[in-house]
């Protein structure tokens, strides 16, 4: 097994000398990695990001000064502690790069070293915490997207019902097939900082706008369709998804992209559903009114491939449980 990587202090200074005085006074507290540039220091940053805790930087260097470094590492690494120093007074900048939230704290030389020793021990403690509330967030970012998942799921099989009745079943067993094997991921962050609330609220609209725009497909396939035979279904399909979607026959149906099977469950609570998945829903529900559902199966190039089957299980509540487990 591995040892994790000690955290480490990044110092930034066109100084040889500099460069080897904090080095050897600062390698107790941490590794020291040194750069003798701006550029040589976001090269640093960019291989090493991960092990970085504090990045230090002079101000004053040939060809770019020490803030443009900090204002570069708050905007791709935010969770390393940025330190500015400097010889010179160059208050303009220091306050600047202050007010922007570019610097944690500014030194001026020349050091005393007791005193640095104590302000990047207190830098390092400040990113151990970052790094510690990051887990905490990160964790409790993956509850939260489980839990929208779920009742997003659970949310299928109520759309479905009071759409279609209890024939819905056999169309949220092939739903939930396509887009189990498309893969669902949670994309929305900003579920870390949305009031549950609000979430809640967004949850809501979102899946009113949906089931609304899945009646209105259900009554335009009915109009469009009747009681025509299942196969028919399948070229409304790549009708309305496009080069998305090819027809293999008139037998089945090969989605290239099978992300565009788990809109529903998987897009931001802000995002409004596409037409397109809604017309896929009511499909699913059209052809369970006839006693069919869509045989679900692994395509070329990451597609999903679906072909009209009888269907002869209704879902039962354990069985939409276990459909919420795996995801």
């Amino acid at each position: 097994m591995n040892e994790p990587l000690i955290p480490a202090i990044l110092y930034v200074d066109d100084e040889t000398t500099a460069l080897k005085y904090f080095q050897r006074a600062l390698s107790p507290l941490a590794p020291v990695l040194t750069a003798d540039s701006v550029e040589a220091g976001r090269q640093l940053l960019d291989e090493h990001a991960g092990r970085i805790a504090v990045l230090v930087s002079d101000q004053r260097m040939p060809g770019a000064y020490g803030y443009e470094l900090l204002a570069y590492a708050r905007e791709r690494y935010p969770a390393i502690v940025r330190v500015l120093t400097t010889a010179y007074s160059e208050l303009e900048h220091t306050v600047e790069a202050v007010n922007q939230g570019q610097i944690h704290r500014y030194i001026q030389k020349p050091w005393d070293i007791a005193a640095l020793r104590m302000e990047l021990r207190q830098a390092l403690d400040l990113a151990r915490l970052r790094s510690e509330h990051a887990q905490l967030l990160r964790e409790k970012l993956v509850v939260r997207q489980k839990q929208v998942i779920a009742a997003r799921i659970g949310m299928v099989y109520t759309l479905s019902a009071g759409i279609a009745g209890q024939v819905s079943t056999m169309a949220v067993e092939s739903y939930l097939a396509a887009a189990q094997l498309a893969g669902v991921t949670a994309p929305e962050p900003d579920w870390l900082l949305i009031d549950h609330s609000d979430l809640t609220s967004a949850e809501a609209f979102r899946n009113a706008a949906f089931a609304l725009s899945v009646r209105e497909h259900l009554d335009d396939i009915d109009s469009r369709r009747g009681a025509a035979q299942p196969e028919r279904i399948l070229a409304m399909m790549e009708e309305n998804f496009g080069a998305a979607c090819s027809l293999l026959g008139t037998t089945g149906v090969l989605f290239h992209h099978g992300a565009d099977l788990a809109e529903f469950l998987a897009s931001p609570s802000g995002d409004v559903i596409s037409s397109r998945h809604a017309f896929w829903m009511a499909a699913l529900l059209w052809l369970g009114r006839l006693g069919w559902m869509l045989d679900i199966a692994a395509g070329e190039g990451g597609g999903v491939q679906c072909r009209p089957v009888r269907g002869d299980t209704m879902l039962t509540p354990t069985q939409l449980a276990a459909w919420v487990e795996r995801f």
